[in-house]
């Protein structure tokens, strides 16, 4: 079988830094290059570009092999790809200032780079020093703490226009050796690039991490920024069994408010379409969201059936930001917001759906299985309950995203956790549910249904 006329396999492996490697030549450009170059001239049928690993000619990438003939290219550059997608792959002449003819002496190169890759192993191994992945993982918060110290900082807006490292420590209010330092280290993450001592924001920083942009995501991510403080206390969490900085809700910041519905929102805004479509909006006639946030799914099932109406259970402090994204969308006569404690008081009744994202991991299993069978209680006959949440499997061991989240709330919560789906499917039994299944949704959080009989 030949799907393709032509199919390219284009190195883009990593290596540890000054370690030879296509990923560090450029590899990852070059594919890119490529793809646009095919897609520019209608060849997306005919040709398929594929990144891989090392082709064995570290010195030489970026490397690429072209089948069914089986030819090499080495040292290619995003520039190369115009000539060598109309000359090869259109016409079908293969490039011949790029190929690499010499068969024997291209064995022999690969040859010698697989001898120093094993005796590199070999030296490592007797040596006793870490795995590079394991080694990557353990200081993987270094350069996060930079770009959150630059969100943190607002650097990305000092440097939109452009400037020397003085020049933006002027407009941050920082030091001028310090805020060069940070935006070198930036550059070295491809998140801002230094031309003639000037420094620019890259297209990534541009569009996510700038005001000007409407993907702009520096208010959401200022809750990671948050998050980084928890954290530190990790080690005194788990000796003492919960959180040593815990605040309620009611009595954290309206800045840490803030930050914590943008991220919320945010993730919700990017889920609610496919949550919508899993569920159904069809037939709901009365939905109450509890912890509702910024109203983003209530705002998304609302928008998928004109005849429901959504109705907002959330905090003082919270009720106020949901009101006002439910302004933008232009719903305020069926996007209802009411204040009130998810923990403790009646919820209402004669709901077709109770919905719950993100709720369930900040309570204890005692205040769930009292949350679940208030739910219960608020729905009319036949109408569901649908909870988001991280899944732990039943040994509790993965899906990784949930294990670690389950942390999350140990350093931020009081009893906080990740719960499995037989805790949710003992919950949602007791309080009487029928019907209770799991839906695995893309993305960490999966769904949880139940339906009280008719």
């Amino acid at each position: 079988m030949q799907p393709f006329r032509y199919h390219v396999f284009v190195c883009d492996q990593q290596k540890p830094e000054g370690a030879p490697s296509c990923g560090a030549r450029g590899g990852l450009a070059v594919i890119e290059a490529l793809r646009r170059e095919v897609a520019a001239r209608g060849l997306e049928g005919q040709v398929q570009v594929t990144a891989c690993g090392s082709l064995g000619l570290c010195e030489s990438g970026p490397n690429a092999v072209v089948y069914p003939e089986g030819t090499w290219y080495c040292g290619l550059t995003p520039a190369d790809a115009p000539e060598l997608v109309e000359e090869h792959f259109r016409n079908g002449r293969p490039l011949a200032r790029l190929e690499r003819r010499e068969v024997a002496e291209v064995r022999a190169e690969m040859a010698a780079n697989r001898d120093k890759r094993l005796a590199a192993m070999r030296a490592r191994e007797a040596a006793g020093a870490l795995p590079d992945d394991l080694n990557d993982r353990i200081r993987a918060f270094q350069p996060s703490r930079v770009v959150l110290t630059a969100l943190e900082l607002d650097l990305f807006d000092a440097v939109d226009d452009g400037g020397t490292a003085a020049d933006i420590a002027a407009r941050i209010h920082a030091d001028p050796r310090a805020t060069e330092m940070l935006l070198h280290a930036l550059a070295s993450l491809q998140l801002v690039a230094k031309r003639d001592g000037l420094f620019h924001n890259s297209p990534t920083a541009a569009r996510y991490f700038t005001a000007g942009s409407p993907h702009n995501a520096r208010p959401a991510l200022l809750h990671t920024a948050s998050l980084w403080k928890s954290w530190s206390t990790l080690t005194e969490c788990v000796r003492a069994g919960t959180s040593v900085i815990h605040q309620e809700m009611g009595e954290r910041s309206s800045d840490w408010t803030q930050a914590f519905i943008a991220a919320m929102h945010r993730n919700a805004t990017e889920r609610a379409a496919p949550l919508v479509a899993a569920v159904g909006a069809q037939g709901v006639r009365r939905m109450l969201d509890v912890g509702g946030g910024s109203g983003a799914y209530s705002i998304a099932f609302a928008a998928a059936n004109p005849e429901l109406q959504a109705y907002i259970l959330d905090l003082a402090a919270v009720v106020p930001l949901a009101q006002r994204h439910i302004e933008q969308a232009g719903l305020t006569g069926r996007v209802h917001t009411r204040v009130g404690d998810l923990r403790a008081g009646h919820l209402g009744e004669g709901y077709d759906l109770v919905f719950a994202s993100a709720i369930c991991h900040m309570l204890d299993e005692k205040e769930n299985a009292h949350l679940i069978q208030r739910c219960y209680d608020a729905l009319a006959p036949a109408g569901r309950v649908v909870i988001q949440e991280f899944i732990l499997d039943p040994d509790k061991c993965a899906p990784q995203s949930a294990a670690l989240f389950s942390l999350n709330m140990l350093v931020g919560t009081r009893a906080g956790a990740s719960y499995s789906e037989p805790e949710y499917t003992a919950w949602m039994d007791a309080a009487g549910f029928t019907g209770i299944r799991r839906i695995r949704m893309p993305g960490p959080a999966g769904l949880m249904i139940g339906t009280r009989p008719a």
